[in-house]
Formats: structure tokens, sequence, C-alpha cells
């Protein structure tokens, strides 16, 4: 398997001449699938080595930090009866979902990417059985091979009012040939497209049989043969 990188825009598919194989008559597909990403809800929390950096270098600058005078502080302090103090409890950053590894929820992980995986018929797939995969659909009569992945994410969501397309090119590509297992299937490009989720917590998805939000660490469990280019293509 030959795994790439793109760098260059792929706007538009007005020729199609390099879709098609050697052999006559034997027509490569193409793929456009969506990486649709939630962005983490809360601050990660800091590595214990940076935090004891900052630390650190907090009390190494309290050192020689420049000494103002009694009437400068004095300024801050309280000034009566006007002031008032907000008691701020922080939410917990462990959800229910967390607690029952509830992987359909969008409340979980809140510190980290999900990513979303469906679980059904794919392009490629091995004897037509359900498989985890991206949302995904066959290049046809699309302007653009964006709009195709547009299309591929609005066949689950129903509208497109709460995603965003990062860009129009895709980032990433992967090139499938036959295997031993589908020796007669033609090879295809899988080309991948990043979208985000926009203002929701709450997707109502269907024409899939099942549907999880993972973190990176966890997709690749479900690609292990894949997991260099996803380490690659998906920064976390």
């Amino acid at each position: 398997m030959k795994m790439n990188r793109i760098g260059s825009p792929l706007i538009r598919l007005a020729r199609r001449g390099y879709c098609f194989s050697g052999a006559a008559g034997s027509e490569e597909k193409i793929v456009a699938s969506v990486l649709f990403e939630r962005l983490p809800v809360v601050v990660p929390k800091i590595d214990p080595v940076v935090y004891a950096f900052q630390e650190f270098s907090f009390r190494w600058q309290q050192q020689y930090r420049r000494a103002y005078p009694e009437e400068f502080h004095k300024k801050h302090e309280p000034r009566g009866k006007g002031d008032y103090q907000i008691d701020y409890v922080p939410a917990s950053r462990i959800t229910e979902a967390d607690k029952t590894n509830d992987r359909r929820s969008l409340q979980r992980a809140l510190d980290s990417r999900l990513y979303l995986l469906l679980h059904g018929p794919a392009y490629g797939a091995p004897d037509g059985k359900p498989v985890w995969h991206f949302p995904e659909k066959i290049y046809g009569t699309e302007e653009t091979l964006r709009k195709c992945a547009e299309s591929a994410l609005e066949s689950i969501l129903g509208d497109l009012s709460h995603t965003y397309f990062v860009g129009n090119a895709p980032m990433g590509h992967m090139v499938f040939q036959p295997s031993d297992s589908a020796p007669d299937f033609p090879p295809f490009k899988r080309f991948f497209f990043k979208s985000q989720v926009i203002a929701t917590n709450k997707f109502n998805i269907s024409n899939c049989a099942d549907c999880v939000w993972v973190t990176k660490d966890e997709l690749i469990e479900f690609f292990p043969e894949q997991a260099e280019f996803f380490n690659q293509m998906i920064v976390s």
C-alpha cells in the first residue's frame, strides 16, 4: 500500500484521464472521505515537565523582579463596601460519558480532539462486509472533489449547518491496490478532507449501523495497518 501526503490544492477535476489504469476498460475509482473533527472543549492538562518549568521560571523571575513602593501596592487592595467576590467552582473535566465509556457521545474526552467513525458498508471492504470507516462517497458528477466530500458528510448528518470544511484541498490520500482477500477488486484512491464541528454537541447521525467519536489514539486502534499514515496526517 502506497501512502502520500498532498501539498498542492486539488480544486477541480475537470479532466479525469488519470483515473484509468493501464488495462483497457478498468476504471480506477476516487473516493472522498471526511475526517470529521471535534476540537477540544476545555484546555488540555499541562504536562508535568512543562508545569515544573513554568513554576521554576516564575520563582526565578520573582527573585529579580522590580521592587515597587508600598503606596503602589495599596492602590490595588480592596476598596470596601463596593467590593464583591464571585465564588467560582470549576466544572468537572470528567463527564458521565467518560465514566460509562459512551463513545457515541460528543460529551467525552473534553480535552482532546474527537473524530467520527461509522460502521457499515464501505467501498473496498472485503466481501462487502460492514467495517468501521470515515464518511465517504465515490466521486462522480460533482463539480469538485470537495463537493463530493461535502455530499458524503451531508448524507449522514442531514445538513452542514454545524460543520466547517478546512480548505479546498484534501489533507492526504491513500492508494489501494488489489489484496489477497480481494484480488479482483480494482485499485482506487481515497482522498481525505478535514471538517470540524461548529456550535453543537449532538448530531442525529443516520445511514449507518453504528457510529463512535474517538480520540486519535483510539482511532488508530481501528486501523492498525494504516497507523503510520494516520499518525502523520492527523496532527493533535
